[in-house]
């Protein structure tokens, strides 16, 4: 058994072997997905939610932990306010180096996250010129960019976080889209609940009934296709306990080929 689920998590990682960040990132970062202008916009709704679950006033503390970050920064806009430290962490090298060169501000990016940061500021009720600030501030609080490996019962490296855990983690597309199954999904749930304090929260972001998307072209990747209940049963066998469920269905226009997602789920939660 212990053979079988080692075997499942070790083709996951060789199907990460030729993800290519930049064409990722075109493929879910830009519009359709992301179009700032319309209100039924993926990429929109993911960052209301955020904003808002960061914003109510029960989520605070010192350190942020951001799980899976892939190649993208849009997960960690509003928590960078609340937090005076974000670690941002991924399996893959090639998604740090794409963070790095985005955090070093050196130019080479694959993506322009000035609308991203525009936006937030909106949100936050602020101008949206003020982008500069927000993007000085994510610089500033973001104390390093680490390797993870969720299917481990320790997935970052001991001394990476305080003793006590951090206060809240995020995690958006990360462990559903890197588990072989349904179980694996719930032991990786799990395994980032020991990185976060008691009643430290998660908040958590994935995908409804996928069962692959494309990493690049022509890599095409294998995905857990969750519905809401297992997300709700997977977080109550995990130790947390859910404070709030949203789902956005996915319009016709925003199935645009890269993978068959139906809907995306926002879980909000707290560490029993």
């Amino acid at each position: 058994m212990e053979e079988k689920k080692e075997n499942g998590v070790a083709a996951m990682a060789a199907c990460y072997q030729r993800f290519d960040p930049a064409a990722y990132l075109q493929y879910n970062y830009t519009p359709p997905r992301a179009d700032f202008e319309r209100k039924d916009s993926i990429v929109p709704w993911k960052l209301a939610c955020l904003h808002r679950a960061f914003n109510e006033g029960d989520v605070s503390g010192e350190l942020l932990v951001d799980i899976g970050s892939g190649p993208t920064l849009y997960q960690v806009l509003s928590g960078c306010e609340i937090f005076d430290k974000v670690l941002l962490t991924d399996f893959l090298e090639v998604n740090r180096q794409e963070l790095r060169h985005w955090l070093q501000d050196e130019g080479g990016c694959n993506l322009d996250w000035t609308p991203y940061l525009q936006h937030v500021c909106k949100l936050e009720g602020r101008r949206t010129s003020d982008w500069t600030k927000k993007a000085a501030k994510l610089r500033q609080v973001v104390t390093d960019i680490l390797p993870i490996d969720v299917h481990r019962p320790q997935p970052l490296a001991r001394d990476a976080l305080p003793s006590a855990g951090a206060d809240c983690l995020v995690s958006c597309f990360c462990l559903e889209s890197v588990s072989p199954d349904l179980a694996a999904f719930t032991r990786a749930l799990g395994h980032i609940g020991r990185l976060l304090r008691p009643s430290g929260h998660l908040l958590l972001i994935g995908a409804l009934g996928e069962s692959y998307y494309f990493g690049g072209p022509g890599v095409k990747i294998p995905v857990v296709p969750l519905n809401e209940a297992q997300v709700c049963d997977s977080l109550k066998e995990s130790g947390y306990t859910l404070i709030r469920l949203e789902v956005y269905t996915l319009p016709q226009d925003m199935r645009v080929g890269v993978d068959d997602v139906t809907g995306v789920f926002f879980a909000k939660a707290r560490k029993d």
